[in-house]
């Protein structure tokens, strides 16, 4: 039989890379930790880590392994919170990561009318991230959903043991100011060829944003680099200085 602490153990092992990162996150020594998965891999039968250099790597069991500890967690978790809650007398917690304009438009909808009468909807939390950082919280058991966003040209891969569902598809907008419009004879809607725009000042997202690097990839694609004059995280500075 699998003990769920040591479960628990290697699905940290695989979320931090190292025994020492693992044992600080779990305020265990590192030979304790190298103890616990030792016996793990005993239990199990199969080689769960192997050696590459002076670092641990988990096997193909072992990814096996640490793909079945992370649904039972979550569901073990999710049993304890649902307990917890009916403890309180409370409907439970709702974690929610989302990006800046999901948070805005989206997550609004959502929230509870604390005013209602014999209100019973769940206790909701919000933290802004974008995909990349709210899906580390939510491999980390910081969140419990993560609203994020992935490009045609930039697939995310989704995190193990979580599942996806689509909301919706939109398309990508070059704006342009009206007369540069004009002088590229590009009506409202219609599809830009982005190698016309080789020469021209873009006006980006900032780097530690996927779109960003969509943007960055698409030019790619149309066989240039685009000369980057304005970098903002604010798509309302961007709109603003393109409308100048």
């Amino acid at each position: 039989m699998l003990e769920v602490r040591r479960l628990r153990l290697l699905a940290e092992f695989a979320t931090r890379g190292t025994v020492a990162a693992t044992a600080e996150a779990l305020h265990l020594t590192g030979p304790a930790v190298s103890q616990q998965l030792a016996a793990l891999e005993k239990e199990s039968g199969v080689p769960l880590l192997e050696k590459r250099g002076r670092t641990l790597h988990l096997t193909s069991a072992g990814q096996l392994l640490v793909d079945h500890a992370r649904v039972l967690l979550d569901n073990l978790a999710a049993a304890e919170s649902d307990l917890a809650a009916l403890r309180r007398g409370e409907r439970g917690t709702v974690r929610i990561a989302a990006f800046p304009s999901a948070a805005r438009t989206l997550i609004p909808l959502l929230w509870p009318d604390p005013y209602a009468a014999g209100h019973q909807a769940p206790t909701l939390h919000l933290v802004e991230h974008e995909p990349e950082a709210a899906e580390a919280a939510l491999l980390r058991h910081r969140v419990d959903i993560a609203v994020t966003h992935s490009y045609s040209l930039l697939p995310r891969p989704l995190p193990p043991g979580c599942e996806s569902r689509p909301l919706f598809d939109e398309p990508v907008f070059l704006v342009l100011h009206p007369a540069d419009a004009a002088a590229h004879r590009l009506a409202p809607g219609e599809q830009a060829d982005l190698a016309r725009f080789a020469d021209a000042c873009w006006l980006l997202p900032s780097p530690d944003t996927a779109c960003h690097d969509m943007t960055q990839r698409v030019c790619g694609a149309a066989g240039f680099v685009p000369r980057t004059v304005v970098s903002a995280g604010d798509f309302a500075v961007l709109a603003a200085l393109a409308a100048r």
